[in-house]
């Protein structure tokens, strides 16, 4: 579903950012994505989403190789990979329904298509009688649930979570890890960057360690041991 092969990112300040990663994950696996503040793990979900390209090595999203895209099917790769951020991005002049749907209305879905799948995924993250309320009235961890509705709307493969429990207290963020454990059980396959040691432990799941832009551990159930 998402493999890094030999891949450097390196910026035009001189940052090397990823020095020679390689990992795979296959459909329907949740792996957990480890490591220090500068480690890579931005770049990371930038590259997956082709916001930005590596300068050698290869980043294939569902066999495709990101390089090779042209402008114009970036759009669909971007419909395949739901991405969660830490502080939730929602619009705050528009209801929960709105958040969700303007994910659609961007890429061209009919209306009919809008009122059926908005419902759909706001149930998906227990907040369908919330649809009428704005960002402001809504607790934390009920934002980034609609964030998570938002980023399920186009029923996407993929899965990114980025530090999406780093605003919520540890009872929430624990909420928000089921939530992901409950869509990755459905088929999707999720990554997710943390900083929290209790929940990489608590998950035992996959973990992959970056230290300064180098994987120095992937381990099929893994610690946080940085």
């Amino acid at each position: 579903m998402l493999k890094f092969e030999n891949v450097y990112k390196i910026y035009e300040t001189g940052t090397h950012a990823l020095e020679g990663v390689n990992f795979e994950i296959l459909p329907k696996d949740f792996a957990i994505v480890i490591g220090a503040s500068g480690a890579g793990k931005s770049t990371i979900i930038r590259l997956a989403v082709a916001e930005d390209f590596p300068n050698e090595g290869r980043v294939l999203v569902g066999g495709q190789d990101t390089s090779t895209l042209r402008k114009k099917e970036i759009p669909h790769l971007r419909r395949q990979v739901g991405v969660v951020f830490q502080d939730y991005k929602l619009l705050p002049k528009k209801t929960a329904y709105e958040n969700v749907a303007f994910a659609l209305e961007v890429s061209g879905q009919p209306t009919r298509v809008i009122r059926k799948i908005v419902p759909q995924s706001l149930k998906l993250v227990g907040l369908e009688e919330k649809m009428r309320e704005y960002p402001d009235h809504l607790s934390g961890g009920e934002q980034q649930r609609i964030a998570i509705a938002r980023a399920m709307a186009h029923r996407p493969r993929l899965l990114l979570a980025d530090e999406p429990t780093g605003n919520l207290d540890p009872k929430t963020g624990w909420e928000i890890i089921q939530l992901l454990e409950k869509i990755n059980s459905f088929g999707t396959t999720v990554v997710l960057t943390t900083h929290n040691k209790e929940i990489v432990n608590r998950l035992k799941k996959r973990v992959i360690t970056l230290r300064k832009g180098k994987v120095v551990s992937d381990q099929k159930v893994g610690k946080y041991e940085l």
